[in-house]
């Protein structure tokens, strides 16, 4: 006999268990009207995952209790599955707080499912602690429960056995990274098998990372086939955050078979009651819907950015309420592609430019500027501030008096600290003021790699609501671009000189697109601080170092070949430009990240808290001391 089989794809609002336990009453008459036998909801369904230390609130808490009891009763004639959080009101974690558990539960007609040994729900085993996961601040896990419990682990994991017209079926429940077996000491999957399951079924909260899903595939459909059964992967959409982190969830859920292949599959970022039969007899699975067995093979990585970063952008944006947008307006890459998005899903009527020029600006980037609003159809103005930085000038050389000497005196500027007036001229005076009057956030214009070493000024270009671009380097932006030109606008909205004319912050005579550009060489730096940044294992200036003796470290980087030998004449210079980025990266970098909007997440490390930080002096370890040393000592003999 065939079972109908459901995996109920939803948008899950963190900290909101009344909006999604709506929803997921809604989608469990839905998924009975299409005789469902079984209907499984993603891990923590009714509360959402990232919900900082509300878990600590009791009153929330039990909430999602009574939430999940509306749940229960909801699933009369249908099994359900469903997350939720799991109290245990009598024990206390170590920390003093009541001990919870990130939990499943199986309910039909109208009462809990027990487990075979007779607990109510199943914890999660592994809890995450990288990355922006932090579960063992707030859950114990499943061995905990068993220890408490008095249950043995190896007979611990056991299956949920849900009746269905007479046929009993065991269902193996695992939660998020229960199934990530290369990363957890455990095989809770082979347990699972050991313990009789036939069918498993992983509920999961699962961020969507660049490259990841395919990754999941690849395990999933492993286990799959090693344990020769059915594996249902159950992901919701929507967006959550961890304060500095904007995380989008993609969903795709899916179910793998016995052969390790996908045999039906929700699509990415949109809700779906993804339905398939399987027949345990015959270990046939097949999609209720001809489309669902069409596998999304999404091969273009700077298409799938660009679905993520509207999507997430998007629902930021209604989630916080804001309508409208302001931008400064460089004629630049990055502000380019950043009006475009906003544009793309506000609407031009919604979106202010604010061109800011001074007299170092060319007219080449005044004029891409506003070509750039001419063709999305934006709101334009233009504001010099020539005027307006002259005049700040000219307050701070008003004498400043020293009581303790009774003297007066004067500051001196530099030309640093006159490219930072300009620059906070622009955001903290022009765009705060429009974004008040304009009734719209500020949006921060910055790349990867200038948050990387710190190539922003404090409450001047890193101000704003949030910071879509933060996560992707120069290339990425570059590459972001010519696909919205092509494929969202069908048009070329992003003038084509934007794309060749070479970045420049136009803030001194020395910084102009015809005189010289960003310090950073994109095509070389970005790839560098990439290796800084997201590597799993942390990269140090000795690993750069050493690639740079071995002659692989383009390779290694995976940046153009010759390269290196093109930018940097000698050791001396390749060491030189080495230490100056890592010095500002580990150095007041550091503080400005701090400080920084939120940032839209994609890589495999974002900063935030993805990529914890604290302020600290510049470290170099004695192997890059030593080896710089010698490559230098035979650089001078020879």
């Amino acid at each position: 006999m065939a079972l109908k089989i459901a995996c109920g794809q939803i948008e899950i609002i963190a900290g909101r268990p009344d909006l999604n336990t709506k929803k997921m009453l809604q989608l469990i008459n839905l998924a009975r009207k299409e005789s469902v036998d079984i209907l499984v909801f993603p891990e923590l369904a009714i509360p959402g995952a990232l919900i900082g230390d509300l878990w600590e609130q009791n009153a929330f808490l039990k909430d999602c209790e009574t939430y999940g009891q509306q749940v229960i009763a909801a699933t009369q004639g249908i099994t359900v599955v469903f997350g939720n959080v799991a109290i245990d009101w009598k024990r206390k974690n170590k920390d003093g707080h009541v001990r919870k558990y990130n939990a499943a539960f199986t309910a039909l007609d109208g009462k809990l499912i027990s487990t075979e040994q007779g607990l109510d729900y199943v914890a999660k085993t592994a809890l995450p602690a990288y990355r922006q996961f932090d579960d063992p601040r707030y859950f114990s896990g499943q061995e905990t429960l068993l220890k408490d419990k008095r249950i043995s682990l190896k007979n611990g994991m056991g299956s949920v056995t849900a009746t269905i017209r007479n046929v009993k079926y065991k269902l193996g429940l695992l939660l998020g990274e229960d199934t990530w077996t290369e990363a957890t000491p455990l095989s809770v999957p082979f347990m699972l098998k050991q313990g009789g399951a036939e069918i498993l079924c992983n509920l999961s909260s699962s961020t969507f990372t660049l490259g990841k899903n395919s990754k999941r595939h690849i395990i999933f459909g492993k286990q799959a086939k090693e344990l020769q059964m059915p594996v249902v992967y159950c992901n919701h959409t929507g967006i959550q955050n961890t304060g500095k982190n904007i995380y989008t969830f993609d969903g795709q859920s899916c179910v793998y078979g016995p052969d390790g292949m996908v045999k039906a599959a929700a699509p990415m970022f949109e809700e779906k009651l993804l339905i398939f039969s399987w027949d345990k007899d015959t270990e046939k699975i097949r999609a209720y819907s001809a489309e669902d067995e069409l596998i999304a093979t999404e091969d273009d990585e700077t298409a799938i950015i660009y679905k993520t970063i509207r999507y997430g952008t998007g629902l930021f944006l209604k989630q916080t309420g804001i309508k409208r947008m302001v931008l400064g307006a460089s004629g630049g890459i990055d502000s380019a592609v950043t009006a475009a998005l906003f544009t793309d899903i506000l609407g031009p009527h919604q979106v202010l430019l604010v061109n800011m020029p001074s007299r170092y600006n060319s007219e080449l980037t005044k004029n891409l500027a506003q070509q750039l609003a001419e063709n999305l159809g934006c709101c334009y103005t233009i504001v010099p501030i020539n005027d307006s930085v002259s005049h700040t000038v000219e307050q701070l050389y008003t004498p400043i008096h020293n009581y303790t000497t009774n003297r007066d005196f004067k500051v001196e500027l530099n030309g640093i600290m006159y490219e930072n007036i300009q620059a906070r001229d622009r955001g903290s005076r022009i765009l705060a003021g429009f974004s008040a009057a304009f009734k719209g956030g500020i949006s921060c214009n910055a790349n990867k790699a200038e948050i990387t070493v710190g190539y922003g000024t404090f409450y001047g270009d890193l101000i704003g609501l949030f910071c879509p671009m933060g996560d992707l380097w120069k290339y990425q932006v570059y590459a972001l671009g010519r696909y919205i030109n092509e494929y969202v606008y069908k048009r070329r909205v992003i003038p084509e000189p934007v794309f060749t004319i070479r970045p420049s912050a136009e803030l001194s005579q020395e910084q102009t697109v015809g005189n010289g550009g960003d310090p950073l060489v994109y095509e070389y730096h970005d790839y560098l601080l990439r290796a800084f940044v997201e590597n799993w294992e942390k990269i140090s200036p000795a690993d750069i170092l050493k690639h740079y003796i071995d002659q692989d470290l383009e390779a290694f980087l995976g940046c153009d070949e010759g390269l290196i030998a093109r930018l940097f004449p000698s050791h001396a210079a390749f060491c030189q430009d080495l230490e100056r980025w890592y010095g500002l990266f580990t150095g007041l970098a550091v503080a400005k990240r701090i400080q920084a909007p939120p940032v839209l997440s994609l890589s495999k490390r974002a900063f935030g808290t993805d990529c914890r930080e604290a302020q600290m002096t510049t470290y170099y370890s004695l192997d890059y001391k030593e080896m710089k040393d010698k490559l230098l000592v035979q650089e001078r003999l020879f």
